[in-house]
């Protein structure tokens, strides 16, 4: 059945199907996970109760399911800010509130982060430029404070694996943007991972702050965990074991602070309180 697009500005069908994703109403969560890579949606996935919905469109994997009895999301939406700016608008159209947890992977600056540690970001740095055309260049670039909080709880008892709490920077790219000297393709600033470094910044990915500032602009939950697997003041990069159990680790934290916030969401209601705060715990 041929399909009618009848707006250039919200790019949609007349039962919400979005143009990128291949989503509409009813196949989202509001609990979405976002992953880069699409096999890794696929291991979110599989820890799920069941699947009720896949939708497969270009570099976009969106699957919905259950988990430990309650709806969620995963959809991954390959590398960089230009495709998680569609991801998060689209998804956005699709339901209602959604909360968003990247679960992504990262450089360390800081020597004390070892490969295959995670890192929970409380903010980031704005090295990209999707971000500005949304908003100008000094509006802040912050983790929703819930998520913080239920990330930190979730990789507490995560077992043999260290959690950092920290400012993310954002690059738009991975090697020149990211300061990387490969030969032939000498970056314009190689020293940036070390002044960054200095002002305590503790890791470089290439998504958190755009999903944290569009989680501000639209007054949605965000937040990022995100697995090492280089380490920028060392030049060491992860082998496949320890990247492997470190990319579980984080899929695990993901998935355990949603549980959290559900428990934290469940306390605040019952206090009839208008926020969560630590005072009100947790409801199991």
């Amino acid at each position: 059945m041929a399909e009618s697009y009848h707006s250039a500005q919200i790019v949609k069908t007349a039962t919400g199907k979005q143009y990128h994703v291949g989503a509409g109403p009813g196949d989202v969560a509001r609990r979405i996970l976002l992953v880069g890579d699409p096999a890794r949606a696929e291991k979110v996935a599989k820890r799920f109760d069941r699947v009720s919905v896949e939708r497969r469109n270009r570099e976009y994997v969106t699957i919905t399911g259950d988990y430990q009895g309650e709806p969620l999301t995963v959809t991954a939406t390959g590398i960089g800010c230009d495709n998680t700016e569609i991801a998060f608008v689209e998804l956005s159209q699709c339901v209602d509130d959604p909360t968003f947890i990247r679960v992504g992977s990262c450089g360390a600056l800081d020597p004390a982060i070892a490969l295959g540690d995670l890192v929970i970001s409380s903010g980031a740095v704005k090295l990209e430029s999707t971000s500005s055309y949304f908003v100008p260049e000094g509006y802040p670039s912050v983790a929703h404070w819930e998520v913080v909080a239920a990330l930190v709880e979730a990789t507490a008892d995560l077992a043999g694996r260290r959690a950092h709490v920290g400012i993310t920077a954002t690059a738009s790219g991975f090697y020149g943007a990211q300061g990387r000297q490969v030969p032939g393709f000498p970056p314009r600033d190689p020293e940036l991972p070390t002044r960054l470094a200095t002002m305590g910044v503790k890791n470089l990915e290439m998504e958190a702050s755009l999903l944290f500032t569009l989680g501000s602009l639209r007054g949605l939950r965000t937040g990022a965990v995100c697995a090492v697997y280089a380490s920028r003041t060392a030049d060491t990069f992860v082998d496949s074991d320890v990247k492997d159990r470190a990319e579980a680790a984080c899929i695990d934290a993901g998935l355990r602070a949603f549980s959290v916030l559900s428990a934290m969401d469940r306390a605040r209601a019952a206090a009839g309180a208008p926020r969560w705060r630590p005072g009100l715990g947790v409801s199991r």
